[in-house]
């Protein structure tokens, strides 16, 4: 226990002392500093991941949602980032193939090497991106497209359907398998402008025969057994509008609205219990994950309203607020929780 209290101290403290104070030059230069990344791998932040006997830190996912959702209240596009290496360490050190785990989990774990991940053109019923066997390994064609860390990150894990099983009328596999995140024959990058963390350098990127190495293979397994592995990620992916809107609530009573803070408070803790237990019950996740951005919106609109027209200013905190609130109704989301949101939204404002 005293090591998962001084790992959500620290997060405070990185959270207020430095990514905070950073954030509006963050946002307005679409850069996030190395030494953001670099600390948070000194302070241990890139092995949260990991279990105990891989060299991790010993923290519960309810640990690890609370100190995501600090460090999501500092600096959106910083946690965005970092993030997604977790869902790379868990692959490494859960993966059937020794010489990639021998290779790059403990560094991975130190933030020595810092990875990303490719997965949502896998998930789409048809897939964007396939994965077709061939001596050696595979070729990858079609699209990822909303790839986080290009040109910040050492390792992508990819995730693609297999186009064999996929054509014999099956779901199909998924093969997953780490590429260099670089420029490269077979593979093109679009950058994208997004409306928030533009600093996490985020892209779309295209493969037309790109070559995935049998010993670059870290998995394959069932789509059934990869929707399994969900409810994690979208308890995790909750973690940045419950910290955006803690962010938010914080500032309107600084602003004098104790009362509505106070209000939206008590929502959101409830959206945090929601969480918790509709762990329990995986059904239940998308539409506590659709409650968290609407609260995260809702809430960083009542902050310009709090504040007046300051508000609104260039570099002001909170028309930044509002616009990574947007960017939450969509990141991280799926269908049955655009479903969700887009009923709330019904129904606040019909």
């Amino acid at each position: 226990m005293a090591g998962v209290v001084s790992m959500l101290e620290r997060a405070h403290t990185i959270a207020e002392g430095v990514l905070f104070p950073a954030a509006a030059e963050v946002d307005a230069q679409g850069v996030i500093p190395r030494s953001h990344f670099d600390l948070l791998a000194e302070q241990g932040f890139y092995g949260l991941a990991a279990d105990p006997e891989h060299g991790g830190a010993e923290v519960s996912l309810a640990d690890l949602a609370e100190i995501m959702e600090t460090l999501a209240g500092g600096c959106l596009a910083t946690t965005f980032t970092w993030m997604q290496h977790h869902r790379v360490v868990r692959a490494l050190t859960r993966t059937a193939n020794p010489e990639l785990r021998e290779k790059y989990s403990a560094a991975a774990i130190r933030g020595e090497v810092r990875a990303g991940v490719a997965y949502a053109g896998a998930i789409p019923r048809p897939p964007l991106l396939w994965a077709s066997a061939t001596d050696g390994g595979w070729l990858l064609s079609g699209e990822a497209p909303f790839v986080t860390g290009w040109g910040l990150i050492d390792l992508l894990q990819v995730a693609a359907r297999n186009r064999a099983i996929a054509e014999g009328h099956s779901e199909g596999a998924i093969i997953f398998g780490l590429i260099d995140p670089v420029a490269d024959a077979g593979i093109t990058i679009e950058p994208m402008r997004l409306v928030a963390a533009q600093g996490s350098n985020t892209v779309r990127l295209r493969f037309a025969d790109y070559p995935l190495p049998a010993e670059k293979v870290t998995a394959e397994i069932s789509s059934q057994d990869f929707l399994a592995g969900q409810p994690r990620n979208v308890r995790l992916s909750g973690c940045l509008p419950t910290g955006i809107a803690t962010r938010c609530i914080r500032m309107i009573g600084e602003a004098g609205r104790g009362e509505i803070a106070e209000a939206l408070s008590a929502q959101r803790d409830v959206v945090r219990h929601r969480f918790d237990t509709g762990l329990q019950d995986p059904a239940r996740l998308p539409a506590v994950r659709a409650a968290a951005a609407e609260l995260a919106y809702r809430s960083a609109g009542a902050l310009v309203v709090a504040v007046g027209s300051r508000g609104i200013v260039a570099r002001a905190h909170a028309q930044r607020l509002v616009r990574e609130a947007t960017f939450t109704l969509v990141a991280g989301g799926r269908p049955e929780i655009k479903e969700s949101l887009l009923e709330m939204l019904d129904h606040v404002h019909g």
